[in-house]
């Protein structure tokens, strides 16, 4: 009989099993999976099956963890891009302790059930990231490790690493075709990011067959161009599988990418090899067979032996026995270099305390700035105050002022530096981003056009969809960005982007209201927050004149009321437009029209207000409104009321002087003054 050693680096896992036995778990895994698969009637056996061994050594000899604490800091990060093979993961979170019980693993796909068809963050312990989309997963690999190899060189001595794990994921063909995942790759190698390990089920199999249909590039030169470390391996050979990954942990300047050698469905006489097995289940007569050629009982499903149990279970003994050797060195470094450990649990700290303290307050001024210029100098306040904010820009630094006086670069020279350099990737952007924040000790935030938010949307759906916080600076927020054109000015983008649900998108007014956007983006734990920002200059009201901008902080609030009485008229408006509903409104009084200007920076902050502060605000239905912003009409009646008036822009926009775009276009306080007055008067002569 063979026997093979088990251990890992840390020496916390030693013994001998046989080849037979390492087979039998591997298989158990197998087993778990097809018969998941067949009780829901749906889902993707194929590649968890083909990535079995893969997985098996990995999760029993190199991943350190702690079922017992599946978010102690120093874990490694297991990612599963490759999402439709959710019932891979799910079988070792299962086999290895964590808490996610068989009959959870008996009601995949099910209401309710803790195991639903791609992995969800938050919903699942162990589940380090939501995947499904392909290639985001991948992306978000990135992302954890650059939080990673940042907070390493922040807090890490000579002496004592507090910070020192790998991010490993398992991708697939589809992650590698998707465009998401180019971007991601070639950051990752530009960046050096030795502690993160891709494995590629190069399986030769899509859903519509052969991946030969579409996809004949050679995956290992193009990684290795963009400076990885490339091996290919036989993924059913452990012995082959175990040097790959010695070798890829040894490996500390390039990121590494083991091709795995795969049989998809691996295991199945009729089906092995074959796009059946990709996205169906196997069938109760492939089943029983496919069991029997595996060595487990066909007449038992979902069958977990005991001493198999007992052997992925040791992870619970192991992960505790990490996680108390990683404390000791968290004592150690407190107790000798205290300041490294205040800076350590000052990254960890989830809530900032104290923002208002922070904000710079801007000085009224009718000239005024643009807020993406008032939003550098808020970063740059905020930067030095708070240790964990890290940001970039897609290569748009000097137009989006992203880049704090405070803040050197990031990079493989200076893992420290807390600006990145993204290039022109925002998809892979906006997914590092999202794992940087699922790492934790981290606040990212990246900058791009709002107009280029088209190449971010799917990586900020998955951050709502999983309350990650996220935070985006979009600058060049409408028509008012001028010469560029229509190709760069968004139209639709606002209303887009408000239509993801827990997605809070800001549109300030002027320097003051940026301020309190970024109070509200830095205060969030549960979703991403968008700040639209305009390139070109708008007043910085007086706010011994008009409200605190500090209200914005209740999505809407009154900015300047009638004078006397109840308003005869609402103008509500957000961003650059609210200069002009102000000046509207001084042109209103003249004519002996009580006018109230309502100030409408975010929709989503305002309808989490209380019903009683909403109707204080736009007062009943009866009391007519005009709204005004440079975009999509699309949503404002739920403001207006059917009987409103909506000043938008449902058309492209033209190359001209911003000033210009606005006067043709019809968004001056001349326009609301016309609209105001005809609709006042239709409502006399109606009346």
């Amino acid at each position: 009989m063979q026997q093979r050693y088990h251990g890992d680096s840390d020496g916390a896992m030693s013994h001998r099993i046989s080849v037979e036995f390492e087979q039998k778990c591997i298989n158990t895994i197998r087993g778990l999976t097809i018969d998941a698969v067949q009780k829901a009637n749906s889902g993707h056996p194929g590649m968890p099956m083909g990535m079995a061994d893969v997985a098996f050594v990995l999760w029993t000899e190199y991943l350190r963890y702690n079922p017992s604490n599946p978010s102690w800091f120093d874990r490694d990060r297991f990612i599963l891009s490759a999402g439709h093979g959710s019932m891979l993961l799910y079988s070792l979170l299962h086999l290895t302790g964590y808490d996610l019980s068989l009959d959870q693993l008996k009601a995949f796909r099910q209401w309710n059930s803790k195991t639903p068809g791609h992995p969800e963050y938050g919903l699942t312990e162990g589940v380090e990231t939501t995947t499904g989309p392909l290639g985001q997963g991948f992306a978000n690999g990135v992302g954890f490790a650059i939080a990673e190899s940042h907070l390493a060189g922040r807090v890490n001595t000579r002496d004592i690493a507090v910070v020192d794990h790998h991010t490993y994921a398992i991708v697939s063909d589809g992650d590698l075709m998707e465009g998401v995942s180019h971007e991601s790759a070639s950051l990752a190698g530009h960046l050096k990011l030795g502690k993160l390990i891709c494995f590629y089920d190069d399986n030769g199999i899509s859903i519509d067959g052969s991946t030969d249909l579409a996809f004949s590039e050679n995956v290992k030169e193009r990684f290795e161009a963009y400076g990885w470390q490339c091996s290919t391996v036989d993924g059913h050979d452990r012995p082959a599988i175990r040097k790959a990954i010695t070798d890829a942990r040894q490996e500390t300047e390039k990121p590494s990418l083991i091709i795995c050698k795969t049989k998809i469905g691996f295991g199945s006489p009729n089906k092995e090899g074959t796009a059946d097995t990709h996205g169906a289940p196997l069938g109760e007569d492939e089943i029983s067979i496919t069991k029997k050629r595996l060595g487990l009982d066909p007449e038992v499903s979902f069958q977990v032996d005991d001493d198999v149990r007992s052997h992925y279970r040791q992870a619970v003994s192991r992960g505790k026995q990490l996680e108390r050797a990683w404390h000791r060195k968290l004592d150690k470094l407190s107790a000798r270099y205290p300041k490294k450990s205040e800076l350590f649990h000052r990254h960890n700290q989830k809530v900032q305390n104290g923002i208002d303290d922070i904000l710079p307050e801007f000085k009224a001024d009718r000239q005024g700035m643009a807020t993406r210029k008032a939003s550098g100098k808020v970063i740059d306040a905020c930067m030095q105050a708070i240790p964990n904010m890290i940001g970039g820009s897609a290569d748009l630094t000097p137009s989006n002022n992203t880049k704090s006086g405070v803040a050197e670069v990031y990079s493989d020279a200076n893992r420290c530096g807390r600006y990145i350099h993204f290039g022109v990737r925002e998809h892979a952007m906006w997914g590092a981003m999202n794992g940087m924040a699922l790492h934790g000790g981290v606040r990212p935030f990246g900058g791009t056009f709002l107009i280029f938010s088209d190449y971010c949307r799917p990586a900020i759906r998955l951050a709502a969809f999983s309350n990650i916080p996220t935070i985006g600076v979009f600058t060049h927020d409408s028509v008012g960005l001028g010469e560029d054109g229509p190709t760069h000015q968004p139209v639709e983008h606002l209303a887009s982007l408000r239509a993801i649900p827990n997605v809070v998108l800001i549109r300030p007014c002027d320097a003051n209201e940026t301020a309190y956007a970024w109070k509200v983006a830095l205060e969030r734990s549960d979703g991403p927050t968008l700040i639209a920002l305009t390139r070109q200059a708008v007043p910085t009201l007086d706010r011994t004149e008009y409200a605190k901008a500090c209200m914005l902080e209740k999505g809407a609030y009154i900015l300047a009321d009638a004078e006397e009485g109840e308003p005869a008229l609402i103008l509500i408006a957000s961003g650059s437009e609210v200069q002009h509903a102000v000046e509207a409104r001084k042109k209103l009084s003249e004519k002996g029209i009580a006018v109230r200007v309502v100030s409408m920076p975010s929709w989503e902050l305002f309808r989490s207000q209380p019903h009683y502060y909403r109707q204080k605000v736009l007062l009943s239905d009866d009391i007519p409104k005009i709204s005004i912003e440079a975009g999509s009409s699309v949503g404002w009646s739920e403001w207006t009321g059917d009987d409103g008036v909506t000043i938008s822009l449902n058309q492209f926009g033209v190359s001209a002087p911003c000033k210009t775009i606005f006067e043709k276009l019809g968004f001056t306080a001349d326009d609301l003054v016309e609209e105001a007055t005809g609709l006042l008067d239709g409502m006399s002569a109606s009346g």
